[in-house]
């Protein structure tokens, strides 16, 4: 009995934060119906599997979960689905470009089907959220990540589009920062990571629902660290 309630306690403890935290990280509690989903990494089998391909690997388990595989398709320059998530109609995409180009193909299916930035989520990872943990967000910079970074002007430097920033610890040091991003996480981070992944698809509809502000809460007070 005594353990459950401590364990209660930290769980309201995290969810107060987390509501604390939505000042610092705001996202409107109206929002334009998200239609576009990305997943940002590198292609080949040598990236597979790394951390700077988290994006990636979310909107590929969130696929697998619909019941509907990522195909190619050339014209988008990437792997694409569409799929229904709790009533809502979505369109996948993983570029096959490189992280440094993932603007072309975002530009490429948003352009087609005529979605605007504020209609499209973003999932990348983020140096600066420990493994384990992800944020959503709409709005800012790049953050110095090269996937972002050709995203915007891509979109005409319309930055109001929403991401899913899913944590992978920084390595401690700037000289570190690329071996780390594009090498594999251990057998613990991975499951920290996948754990994270699994949780922010489970909490997707809230956000997809218009519930910005309940699945920020949500998903900010969730750690598998």
């Amino acid at each position: 009995m005594r353990l459950q309630q401590k364990t209660l306690q930290t769980a309201n403890q995290k969810q107060a934060i987390a509501r604390n935290s939505l000042l610092a990280e705001p996202l409107a509690c109206t929002l334009p119906e998200i239609k576009l989903i990305v997943g940002l990494g590198n292609p080949g089998s040598e990236y597979r599997g790394t951390r700077h391909n988290a994006g990636a690997d979310f909107v590929e388990e969130l696929a697998k979960a619909c019941g509907m595989p990522m195909q190619a398709e050339s014209r988008f320059f990437g792997l694409t689905s569409r799929v229904t998530l709790s009533g809502h109609d979505l369109r996948l995409l993983i570029p096959t470009t490189f992280m440094n180009l993932s603007g072309k193909a975002v530009a490429a299916m948003a352009g087609f089907f005529k979605i605007t930035p504020e209609q499209i989520l973003i999932a990348h990872d983020d140096l600066d959220i420990p493994s384990g943990s992800a944020r959503f967000k709409q709005g800012g910079g790049h953050g110095g990540h090269n996937g972002l970074r050709d995203i915007v002007p891509a979109l005409e430097n319309n930055k109001d589009f929403h991401r899913l920033r899913i944590g992978i610890s920084h390595p401690g040091h700037a000289s570190r920062v690329t071996a780390h991003v594009l090498s594999a996480p251990s057998q613990a981070e991975r499951e920290c990571i996948n754990a994270c992944i699994d949780e922010a698809i489970t909490t997707l509809p809230l956000l997809l629902d218009g519930d910005g502000v309940k699945a920020m809460i949500r998903l900010h007070s969730f750690s598998a660290a």
